[in-house]
């Protein structure tokens, strides 16, 4: 097949996790794939995120001896997503457990190494059928793998880390693990420096590995800034696609079928406003600008879930900077979260998608601080504070506020110094006795994962005592949208009706998710986009 015919059997829309999986499951089943990206850089938001997929009982599980089943898996899913209508029904959740032994195994007959992550838990591990270490991830990969590609990488950063590196290295400098697990890290740098390596962990490692497999080794194409301009209809089919090449507007046909996985809309600001009644500190890929779900609907496709995203806590972004999504350090101690009143509103360690739901039921759009003590800042290496560059800029920007005492922090942070008082000496209170009354704080095993296990009686609450005392303005951050196209069991497009749109298929966060509102464990975003995406290459190869 020459590219200059402009004919294949699967043509792919998006560079991600959810793109290559599909190109990955169409080529490995004989077929003809191109992959198209919009923008001048491959892999999508996998590439910038933590690189875990979420496959409940995986065949790395089963190898490992781990308990775990397909009925737990489905058990666990109604307990946590439920019925949130068309995207989340029990067809779409039985097809996503039962799809992710072809995804795993297809991927690692490919040479995809992947590992687990088997201390992160579920996000709801108490609830009926909840796990601990599902999650699973790539080895830190060697760049050079990726050749000529790794400039153009969404994210070109080489840091040879795991997510299952991240909560320990968060304590580096407070808990023996922590340490050890640092050190650690030092050593896999330095010998892969020794050996002229330059390896890649967590989403770059994850977009490397799919492509060398995808592109490397099963030779398909990968336009770069080749946009989606419309969909080729006839006859009710989809039966291709226009696009550019090399600045030319081309007509690329597709035998079998076109698979929309560019992401959701978390970019589009009038989108934003339209669907979340906010502009969005997003932290996914600028190129998210939801035009393929656009061409989608004007071919008859339903939306779903258009109002929800894969909400979070960030900290707001400086000038010249982007928001940090935060996670783990929300659950150490010697911290808290409270609104523009100066009062707690939720369990600061509780799942960032719920975290994010409680900011915007409780005060969409108003101002959030983490406040944490000299402890939250001597102990613990917080992610977001670690460039001096960008610190002074929060802090001239007043996203980072000091004082050393708290009725001056409550001061320089527009809140009330005696309700601030208040409020922390509650916490302090719920610290010293180990339980947080009001929010369940360090209940739940998840909540745990994170925090600092010398700090007892519970690992995620310390009392805020010593200054001085250091505020960051919080927003309602995101990992991408969560609303698109709906999709049936094997990713094809669906009508308002029900009927199936020929030709279209959708996944990722183009499509409306399995996951429904919630956000059962670490990687499901990028799980059950890998999944369906090679489901909807299988049906593509069946056809």
């Amino acid at each position: 097949m020459s590219e200059s015919e402009h004919i294949y059997d699967v043509i792919v829309v998006g560079s991600g996790g959810a793109g290559f999986a599909t190109a990955l499951g169409a080529a490995d089943a004989g077929l003809d794939v191109l992959l198209l990206e919009g923008t001048d850089r491959w892999g999508g938001s996998t590439a910038m995120s933590g690189g875990g997929l979420w496959l409940p009982d995986n065949p790395l599980m089963r190898r490992d001896g781990v308990a775990d089943s397909r009925e737990e898996a489905l058990a666990y899913l109604e307990a946590t997503v439920g019925d949130q209508g068309p995207a989340t029904s029990r067809a779409r959740k039985e097809a996503f457990v039962d799809g992710v032994a072809d995804l795993v195994d297809t991927a690692r007959r490919h040479g995809v190494v992947f590992t687990r992550a088997p201390d992160y838990p579920d996000y709801y591990p108490e609830r009926t059928g909840g796990k601990i270490g599902r999650a699973v991830e790539v080895d830190p990969v060697d760049t050079r793998a990726a050749g000529p590609w790794w400039p153009t990488l969404r994210t070109p950063a080489a840091m040879p880390v795991k997510t299952d590196d991240v909560w320990l290295l968060q304590r580096a400098w407070s808990t023996p693990a922590g340490f050890v697990r640092g050190a650690e890290v030092v050593r896999r740098v330095a010998l892969s420096t020794l050996r002229g390596r330059r390896l890649a962990g967590i989403g770059a490692g994850l977009a490397v590995s799919l492509l060398r497999a995808v592109v490397g080794r099963l030779k398909v194409p990968l336009w770069l800034e080749s946009p989606l301009e419309s969909l080729v209809v006839e006859n009710g089919r989809v039966v291709g696609v226009r696009t550019v090449r090399e600045g030319r507007p081309v007509e690329v046909r597709a035998r079998r079928g076109v698979m929309l996985a560019a992401g959701g809309f978390d970019h589009n600001t009038a989108w934003r406003r339209k669907y979340h009644g906010i502009d969005g500190d997003p932290s996914g890929n600028p190129g998210d600008l939801g035009g393929p779900i656009e061409l989608a609907h004007e071919a008859g496709a339903a939306l779903d879930l258009m109002d929800d995203a894969w909400w979070g806590a960030s900290i707001a972004a400086a000038p010249g900077h982007e928001p940090a999504f935060i996670v783990g350090e929300r659950a150490l101690p010697y911290s808290i979260m409270v609104d523009a009143r100066g009062e707690r509103f939720a369990n600061e360690a509780e799942s960032y998608v719920d975290l994010g739901h409680h900011m915007l039921e409780h005060d969409r759009g108003g101002a959030f601080w983490l406040i944490g003590d000299a402890r939250h800042a001597r102990r613990y290496l917080r992610t977001f504070a670690l460039d001096p560059r960008k610190n002074k800029a929060m802090a001239d920007a007043g996203i980072l506020v000091k004082a050393s005492d708290l009725a001056g922090l409550a001061h320089r942070i527009d809140v009330d110094p005696d309700r601030l008082r208040a409020t922390v000496d509650r916490f302090n209170g719920f610290a010293r006795a180990g339980i947080d009354a009001d929010f369940h704080r360090g209940d739940s095993a998840y909540d745990r994962y994170y925090g600092d296990p010398t700090v007892r009686p519970n690992p995620c609450l310390g009392p805020l005592e010593k200054g001085p005392f250091t505020a960051f303005r919080v927003v309602v951050g995101d990992l991408g949208t969560k609303g698109g196209v709906l999709t049936d069991a094997d990713a094809r497009a669906l009508r308002e009706d029900g009927s199936v749109i020929e030709g279209l298929y959708a996944a990722g966060n183009t499509s409306a998710s399995v996951m429904g509102r919630t956000y059962p464990g670490p990687g499901s975003t990028i799980g059950p986009a890998a999944v369906f995406g090679v489901r909807g290459a299988r049906h593509m190869a069946a056809g």
